[in-house]
């Protein structure tokens, strides 16, 4: 049997990331001699089936000392650029070790975790709520290292984007706060920060360890203010949050309890936070939308009334 046969890529992932185009399925073709490739250079052996994300795949294995880790394949892509350096910047403290890397490939060795046990599986939402608020405390701590992707810079573009988003919109209400959201991040633009973010931390890119209870997977990082941390958190679980029949009320908790844990300036963690909305929405309408999610509009909302 040859080394790339053992590299099992599941059929609903060639049908869900393949479906993005012509490169992601020319990668899809690579994907097992790739695997192979770094199973013969890192000295590895498979140790269980594989799973997958949105973009990538990830194989539990061994290494020569028995020791496991995991095998994670996924296209060179601006997401992931910074991935490395800020794995190695933050040195396993709050997230996944990084082991070894492949820069050309974006391959990267890593820690293994419990795929089995995400933070979504803890029942009590405050007590989730809390360990992942302090995971983003312990990673914002960290300085940006030099050339990761700016968030100044991102707030720019988003702000130029604007105008044009505005006018794909049906809605006059949607509108009117997406620019609200737009001239909340236009007062921030001079307080971008430096700080080393994640920008993809909610419950299901948490995990449990034997090296700690809980830590981070997946960051894509970015250089920047940890306001823009918050969206995914707040909006994580949204089916329990308008099951308490007060959504306003359910994510002003949930932010008073991430600002107070991560210890943020409440005004200024709203703005960036409405800056996430814009971001979503920004997306959105290049995705040919022309009206926002609803859990995007009600945690908007929610803040701007919190302001005034």
């Amino acid at each position: 049997m040859t080394t790339s046969a053992l590299i099992d890529v599941p059929d609903a992932f060639v049908a869900s990331y393949g479906a993005h185009g012509a490169a992601e399925r020319a990668w899809l073709t690579e994907l097992p001699a790739l695997g192979a490739a770094f199973l013969d250079r890192w000295a590895l052996r498979p140790d269980g089936p594989a799973r997958y994300g949105m973009a990538s795949l990830v194989l539990p294995v061994r290494r020569a000392d028995a020791t496991p880790a995991a095998l994670k394949l996924q296209r060179p892509r601006e997401e992931t650029a910074g991935a490395t350096s800020g794995l190695r910047a933050w040195r396993g403290n709050g997230i996944v070790r990084l082991l070894d890397h492949d820069e050309a490939s974006a391959t990267q060795l890593l820690e293994r975790l419990d795929a089995g046990r995400p933070l979504s599986a803890v029942p009590d939402d405050t007590e989730a709520l809390r360990i992942l608020a302090e995971l983003m405390a312990r990673l914002v701590a960290v300085p940006a290292p030099a050339g990761l992707r700016q968030l100044a810079d991102l707030a720019a573009a988003m702000l130029d984007q604007t105008p044009q988003a505005v006018r794909a919109l049906h809605d006059p209400a949607e509108r009117r706060l997406v620019r609200s959201c737009a001239s909340a991040v236009a007062g921030l633009l001079g307080q971008s920060g430096d700080r080393l973010l994640h920008w993809d931390l909610h419950y299901d890119n948490v995990l449990a360890g034997k090296r700690e209870p809980w830590l981070a997977i997946d960051p894509e990082p970015l250089a920047g203010d940890p306001g823009f941390e918050l969206l995914p958190a707040l909006d994580n679980r949204w089916d329990d949050v308008v099951a308490t029949g007060d959504v306003r009320r359910a994510v002003l908790r949930r932010f008073d309890l991430l600002t107070e844990v991560v210890g943020l300036d409440r005004e200024r963690a709203a703005g960036w936070t409405l800056g996430r909305v814009l971001q979503n929405a920004l997306w959105n309408v290049e995705d040919g939308e022309s009206a926002l999610e609803p859990d995007q509009v009600a945690i908007a909302t929610a803040l701007l009334e919190h302001r005034m």
